[in-house]
């Protein structure tokens, strides 16, 4: 296998995101769950995305999660290795994005590192530096209430400046509409101020493209979906990569009972969850029960083992910022949201142990938690259910193929937990 770029993504949901728009743009592209085992079988491929989750632990451990990730990826021939990162920046002012991007920039031995968090398809958009979601800025939109991560500054330049050990330059947008020419100009002049990273600009979706082919020519890029799009664009245009559609393999039908699981918090998530309620049973989970014990999980999987020969159900931990809160006040964050996500790892492994082939998971950690229960090594990428959500058929596993959707919290519309369940059959 000889790839032609590779990407080390920090959780499974941005992951899949970064899967299904490289597929998209022509890329055959495999998602792996952790730094693959030698005796994997993957087929020939044009990307791998390599999904860790790093996004919330230890600094020391990020990084070398991430630089074992790269060291494979290079190793099956990726000259362009991506890290990819939430389109929010979800991190601490003590990382993980600057420790992370700082080790792989020296293994990779670049003078700079592009970086943006753009993706004007789903909102994301960076103007001078400063991140917006939707129409507004970061700290004003409901990442601010993220329960993990909130996030308090759109200052992308400042945020990266606090984690990183380099100096932080900017890539301003009048300079990314000149072209990517006028893009390396500007990086080599940050590089002679002795500047390591350069936050860049994206507003309009043409502006992936140019900041993809600029990219290209380094070792290392930083960035959501987006700039992964730019840079598929590039492979694609430059006569690297011969444009290719989705394996039809990836959507074979698997059959079988369904279910839904919710840990996100997100308004989005909240809110499909309450159109799913029109649909299908749905259980929500008693927090305080969930953090005394593993009795809850018991309850719903007795609950829904009683219903899913009859249909889809779902099973919400959501709840809204305000009962978040509570409960972390009480119990302490680490505490309460590693309880939940166990509970409905817990969940998960029993539903698939009585029968169930089709999953579809809201939420980026609750995703991470499912996986790595269920032990799946990697995804072969399908149709796309939402903006930055595929349908995803498990490989090399032992329990037998199924499909899953991984969802990070803020994605997808109304409806999705309708519109995926009819994607997967």
């Amino acid at each position: 296998m000889t790839l032609k770029l590779g990407c080390v993504a920090d959780d499974y949901t941005g992951a899949s995101d970064l899967a299904n728009t490289l597929t998209r743009a022509g890329l055959r592209t495999v998602q792996t769950i952790g730094v693959p085992s030698d005796d994997l079988a993957l087929p020939e491929v044009d990307a791998v995305v390599v999904s860790l989750k790093s996004r919330s632990i230890e600094a020391a451990k990020a990084v070398a999660w991430s630089r074992d990730a790269d060291a494979w990826l290079r190793g099956r021939g990726a000259e362009h290795v991506l890290f990819k990162i939430c389109s929010t920046f979800d991190s601490t002012d003590a990382g993980n994005i600057g420790p992370v991007m700082d080790a792989l920039r020296a293994d990779a031995g670049d003078a700079i590192v592009l970086v943006t968090p753009a993706f004007p398809e789903t909102g994301r958009t960076v103007y001078q530096g400063n991140l917006f979601v939707g129409s507004v800025p970061l700290n004003e939109s409901p990442l601010k209430d993220h329960p993990l991560n909130p996030m308090h500054d759109a200052n992308l330049v400042r945020v990266l400046a606090r984690q990183s050990q380099t100096r932080i330059g900017l890539v301003n947008l009048a300079t990314v509409a000149r072209g990517a020419e006028a893009v390396r100009t500007r990086l080599a002049q940050l590089v002679s101020e002795g500047i390591g990273a350069a936050i860049v600009d994206a507003v309009f979706d043409a502006d992936l493209t140019t900041i993809g082919a600029a990219a290209l020519d380094h070792r290392v890029s930083v960035g959501a979906s987006g700039i992964g799009l730019g840079l598929a664009r590039a492979l694609v245009g430059s006569g690297r990569v011969v444009s290719a559609h989705a394996d039809a393999a990836a959507m074979a039908r698997v059959g079988g009972p369904a279910a839904c699981l919710a840990g996100s918090c997100s308004q989005a998530t909240l809110s499909q969850v309450a159109n799913a309620e029109k649909i299908m049973p749905v259980l929500h989970l008693d927090p305080e029960r969930v953090v005394e014990g593993p009795d809850e999980a018991r309850r719903a999987l007795g609950w829904a083992t009683d219903r899913l020969a009859d249909g889809p159900v779902l099973i919400a931990s959501s709840a809204t910022p305000d009962e978040v809160q509570t409960l972390q006040a009480r119990h302490g964050r680490e505490v309460a949201g590693y309880a939940i996500e166990q509970a409905m790892a817990d969940i998960a492994e029993g539903l698939v142990l009585g029968g169930v082939k089709r999953l579809v998971v809201a939420g980026g950690e609750t995703s991470g938690a499912v996986v790595d229960r269920l032990k799946i090594p990697g995804f072969l990428v399908g149709a796309e259910i939402a903006a930055g959500v595929p349908v995803l058929r498990t490989v090399g596993t032992q329990a037998g193929d199924m499909l899953l959707a991984l969802k990070s919290g803020n994605f997808g519309g109304p409806q999705f937990f309708a519109d995926a369940l009819r994607l997967m059959r």
